[in-house]
Parts: C-alpha cells; structure tokens; sequence
C-alpha cells in the first residue's frame, strides 16, 4: 500500500469522462505542443514545439542543467502528451531512479492530480537503487511547493510489489527501467502488478532502449536494449491492449552493438575516453515509446 508523504490530492477524473473529454484536456494542457493522442498512433513529431505549463515546467530552476541538456534526446512535452497524461490524473512513475522525469511530473501534477513514485524501500538493505530512492523522497519531501502532494509505493520485485489498491490509478509510467526488470527476470511480475494497479482505460506508457528485432534475451539482459516485441508480449499477456507507438524518442544513429551495452551511449558514457566522441555523436539511445491501455472503460 501506499506509503504517504503528504495529504491525499484531489479526486481525479473518472475514467468515462477522462475518455469522452481526453482530447480537449490534453490540448488545453500541453497548448499544443504535438497533438492529443489518437488510437493506433505511429509517429510524433519531435521537432514540434511546445508550449504552455509543460514548457513552464523544462524551465523552471529546480531542474539541474544537466537534466535540462538531456531534453533534446528524451523529449519530455512530446513524450507525455502521446501518453495523454493530463493534470488532474494520479499517476504512479516506476523506478524513478534520480528524478529526472519526477522534477517534470511533479509540478505538472502538483495543484490538481497525483504524482506516485514507486521506488525499491528506502528502508531495506543498501543498495544503489535505494540509495537513490532515499535521496529522491528527501528531495520531494524538502520541496512541496515544487512537487506538490507526491506519495510513494513499493517496488521491490519479486519479494515486494505494492504500487497500490486494485483499479486505483489513471496512468503508470516507466522510463527507461523494463531491461532491468528483464535482467531480473521479474518483468511479468511488474507488468502485471502495474495492470492491477490501473483504472479500466488506464494507460500503461512504456520507454525503453530498442533492441534490433530477433535479439536473443540473453544479449537484451547483457546489453540493456529490449525489443519491442517482448514489450509487447508481455503487457497483451497481463491483459492490456497495444493504443500506439510512437517515433518520438527514436535515434537512427545508435546501433545498438557496443561491447558495453547501451551504457557506452550518454549519459553514462561508460567506455571512458574510448570512443568518447563516437558515442557523444550518437546521443541517447534509441529508444521505443509504447502506449498500452488496460480495456473495461
């Protein structure tokens, strides 16, 4: 259950209204800045140029600069309006890692809806992740004027999954985390927690490094790419329906082979000098961006 760290927000729109009035909210919230969502969706367009409270928030001095400089490659406004996030929902973030999407999510949530960062225990053994995740809840617990009312779950897969009671979320997001679930061997455990979890119409959105198609799992767990293919095999497994992919935070440059992994890529840059300028030329990973939509609504 959720572990709180503020007062309960406001309530949220319920799903058939969310349904009949996306379109509209969406434009009003993004002001345009790439399009409502529409079913079956292929393509956005990156270079589009947004506008409004999510623009507000890119630029507001919470966020470091060099968070700031991985806008180009991660395409945050474009990202969030294809997954038709809109301001009074509650939404869960999984594995938020540092923050770097929490300091966008945030504020865009923070006076009308519910930001929900599901993290490994802050209190259980030591750990990178949860290490981290005791740096991000001081963080937001330090700013409320910045983050609003955000709460906690846990996720601990597989000993503990607690994102929260059944149906009780409108949107569940996750950047850039279903390697790790993979390379753990418990993503089908997530994916169907995070099916529990959301309302019926309830989008799951989905980021992550694109492995070539065909990959083996042993060279995704190596390597860090997935393909989408198993993505999406796992999320209609648990019952969700595919509502789009889209190109947005796609790279043609990046091809996906390096001995390091997708960590050879920025913003690791694990191979050190070798090849630096290489991979510095190729950005940010190629990454697939995919909108599921738990059916009922």
């Amino acid at each position: 259950m959720f572990e709180s760290l503020f007062v309960d927000s406001s309530a949220v729109m319920q799903p058939r209204l969310r349904k009949l009035a996306s379109r509209a909210l969406a434009l009003a919230f993004f002001g345009g800045c790439g399009g409502a969502v529409h079913r079956t969706s292929s393509a956005s367009d990156p270079s589009a140029s947004p506008s409004g409270p999510v623009v507000r928030v890119l630029a507001m001095s919470h966020r470091p600069a060099e968070e700031r400089a991985r806008d180009r490659y991660r395409h945050p406004a474009q990202t969030l309006d294809f997954f038709g996030l809109q301001p009074n929902m509650e939404v869960i973030e999984l594995w938020p890692g540092r923050g770097w999407y929490t300091r966008v999510l945030g504020p865009l949530l923070r006076e009308r809806g519910t930001l929900i960062v599901a993290t490994p225990d802050p209190e259980g053994p030591p750990g990178f992740r949860r290490e981290g995740a005791r740096l991000l809840v001081g963080e937001v617990r330090a700013h409320p004027d910045v983050y609003g009312e955000v709460r906690t779950a846990v996720l601990d897969p597989p000993e503990r999954i607690d994102l929260g009671p059944d149906g009780s979320v409108d949107v569940v997001l996750t950047f850039r985390n279903f390697h790790n679930w993979l390379r753990d061997g418990t993503e089908e455990s997530v994916v169907q927690a995070v099916f529990r979890v959301l309302k019926p119409g309830g989008v799951f959105g989905v980021v992550d490094h694109r492995a070539r198609p065909g990959t083996s799992r042993a060279t995704m767990a190596r390597s860090g790419y997935v393909t989408e293919e198993l993505v999406i095999q796992r999320a209609t497994e648990a019952g969700f329906e595919l509502d789009g992919k889209s190109e947005i935070n796609a790279n043609s440059a990046d091809t996906a082979d390096y001995v390091e992994g997708v960590w050879a890529l920025p913003p690791t840059l694990r191979a050190g000098p070798l090849n630096r300028d290489r991979y510095l030329a190729i950005g940010e990973s190629d990454r697939m961006t995919i909108r599921f939509v738990k059916p009922g609504a």
